[in-house]
């Protein structure tokens, strides 16, 4: 099958090649890779590819589905567990088919939670940034000790609930909200709370919930001045779980103590590129990077070995299924 391979990096082509070559005697499908974002601009880039591989910040609305689908696509693969950026009703409608990487290494994006809340709290980039122009000096690097403090965790399926795991081993009281409970989270201690009572009593708060209309700004103004004054927040889920612009606002009155965050609701144009020579034109962003306890990375908590072998090999096992006309057990229900 011809596969449209979007957003593709030089990682990207390397591994996905290597997972195409290796799953599939006869030399495999055929990728072509492109550096493009998928939009409405882009999609006649797949004409003749009967699967598109897209990624997360990859715009699959209404309008680019019948783009493809008038170019005979019948299946896009995200390299991703989250699928939000897919209109899932409009794909069903069209005929087209949506996989995605349900599994994948959830160590990987627990463990860069963990790291971002100790670069935050303990300000290791700051200090880090001082010792290369060689000042030694403390002041203004306090942070706290974790032991003892309670850490709430919104999402608690099987990142969430590692990272809770994690976080015990420090010492700390856990709670969560989810809307589906954890038995795997309440065997570490972990008790479930309303996320205004969650927001209330935690000293960190570690986002780990897919991106839906019930959580889209689960943490808003009204939810933020309801928080514990000084609390730390971290995302590493998705960006639009967080008003950016409220986080702004409860940064500046000290309400928000810190924020750690690995995704952004409009990095769609910035995140995956070097922008380092140009002139970046959020104000938002350029805003956020300004504050002393802010920590922002680019969408990197996944990217490690691990996870990334299994997301190409989940991939290329589902286009592979959906070529020979099998079951596709990683298929996206249209909701």
């Amino acid at each position: 099958m011809k596969v449209a391979v979007y957003s593709a990096r030089r990682y990207d082509k390397a591994l996905l090649a290597q997972a195409n070559e290796q799953a599939n005697e006869q030399g495999g499908h055929t990728l072509r890779f492109l550096e493009d974002r998928l939009t409405a601009h882009t999609a006649a880039l797949a004409e003749g590819c009967g699967a598109v591989c897209v990624f997360v910040n990859d715009t699959v609305d209404a309008e680019v589905l019948a783009l493809l689908a008038a170019q005979g696509t019948k299946l896009v693969a995200t390299r991703s567990t989250g699928y939000n950026q897919i209109d899932t009703e409009a794909a069903a409608r069209l005929g087209i088919a949506v996989v995605r990487v349900t599994d994948y290494s959830p160590h990987s994006v627990a463990e860069f939670a963990v790291g971002l809340l100790l670069a935050v709290n303990r300000k290791i980039a700051r200090a880090s940034a001082r010792t290369r122009d060689g000042n030694f000096d403390l002041d203004g690097l306090m942070g706290f000790d974790l032991h003892g403090k309670t850490v709430g965790v919104i999402g608690t399926g099987k990142i969430g609930t590692i990272f809770a795991r994690i976080m015990t081993g420090f010492g700390c009281t856990v709670v969560g909200h989810d809307r589906y409970p954890s038995p795997a989270f309440e065997a570490l201690g972990g008790r479930y709370v309303g996320v205004d009572e969650l927001l209330a009593c935690s000293d960190v708060v570690s986002l780990h919930c897919p991106l839906t209309d019930d959580t889209r700004h689960i943490v808003n103004a009204e939810s933020l001045a309801r928080a514990k004054r000084g609390s730390v927040l971290v995302n590493t889920s998705r960006g639009g779980l967080i008003d950016t612009d409220a986080a702004i606002q409860a940064l500046k009155t000290g309400q928000l103590g810190g924020l750690a965050i690995d995704v952004y609701e409009q990095e769609a144009n910035l995140f995956f590129q070097d922008l380092s020579s140009t002139i970046i034109c959020d104000d938002v962003i350029q805003r956020l990077v300004s504050f002393p306890n802010v920590i922002v990375t680019g969408h990197q908590a996944f990217f490690t070995v691990e996870a990334i072998g299994q997301i190409m090999r989940t991939t290329i096992e589902s286009i592979t299924a959906f070529e020979r006309g099998e079951e596709l057990v990683n298929r996206v229900p249209a909701t």
